[in-house]
């Protein structure tokens, strides 16, 4: 299992009846590997992972394996009260996932000894490679992390915190303790933002939300940055990320929800959010239109 390039996170589509929508994922997922995709992450926070139940969090699953067809990594979200995360972490086993990307506990605060007993049990639950996801009230320590990697199914490390005190000593404690493969992700919302902040510490790889709904502008910054064309990073930072981001930030959960608006906009019928999340307002989903064109237009798209 090696993941490369831009990760791929598709959003969950709904039908008109509110029930999930497996054909239109099927075209989502199938639509985004062929874009190219380094790896499609299923049924993860984009994909409104604490909104499913375990029927359609299996389908979900299911949908996007097929859709992949073995062209790159699957990995599946997986979290929450622990006999539930053991559930669905065997559910994402029994669909054929490649691997699972543990995310945090939410609204459950414990010390780095629980987290590390929490992702222990959970990883112990299935023979899938793990992925650890740092955010929220999941927030481990440098010795936490070593402890962990000690189990041969744990390759990687998610971070959704943006502490780089932290992570760098998180980095070096790790590459000091062990001689295996183990993998940093930069998993902060709209990564490309913090990508060269991240690539200084050595970080290459992160989630892209904007691949879900425009791969185009997305690779485009990937290619700039990997390739070394400043000027097109810094255009594509300044006057398409930039205010992505600030129109996130208006309302809780735009990060979400905004992806799914534009997946939309772009002409893939995906449905709404459910609840907690809204949907955005009439005048957010014009802004967001504006600025998908300013970035496909600075990507030549």
């Amino acid at each position: 299992m090696r993941l490369d390039g831009v990760l791929f996170f598709p959003v969950t589509p709904f039908g008109p009846d509110g029930g999930l929508a497996e054909p239109v994922l099927a075209r989502h997922v199938a639509d985004g590997v062929a874009a190219g995709a380094g790896g499609v992450f299923a049924a993860c926070g984009t994909g409104e992972f604490s909104a499913l139940d375990l029927d359609e969090y299996s389908r979900v699953v299911s949908t996007a394996v097929s859709a992949t067809a073995g062209r790159v990594p699957v990995f599946a979200g997986a979290g929450g009260p622990l006999p539930a995360a053991k559930a669905i972490a065997r559910a994402a086993a029994e669909q054929g996932a490649d691997g699972l990307l543990l995310m945090p506990p939410y609204l459950v605060s414990g010390p780095p000894t629980g987290l590390v007993r929490y992702v222990r049990e959970v990883a112990a639950t299935v023979d899938l490679p793990v992925i650890i996801y740092q955010r929220g009230t999941a927030r481990f320590t440098p010795a936490a992390v070593a402890e962990l990697i000690e189990m041969p199914n744990i390759v990687g490390f998610k971070d959704g915190l943006g502490d780089f005190d932290l992570l760098q000593r998180i980095i070096l404690t790790v590459r000091a303790a062990t001689g295996k493969e183990f993998t940093f992700f930069n998993g902060l919302p709209t990564a490309e933002l913090t990508v060269p902040a991240y690539r200084g510490l050595g970080v290459n790889l992160y989630s892209s939300a904007v691949f879900a709904f425009a791969p185009q502008i997305s690779l485009a910054f990937y290619k700039a940055v990997t390739g070394g064309d400043e000027v097109l990073a810094q255009r594509l930072l300044t006057d398409f990320y930039l205010p992505l981001v600030e129109l996130r930030d208006r309302v809780p959960g735009y990060a979400v929800s905004l992806v799914k608006a534009g997946v939309r906009a772009r002409g893939l019928e995906v449905g709404g959010v459910r609840a907690p999340l809204v949907d955005p307002s009439p005048e957010h989903v014009a802004a967001l239109e504006r600025i998908i064109a300013q970035g496909l237009d600075i990507a030549g798209a």
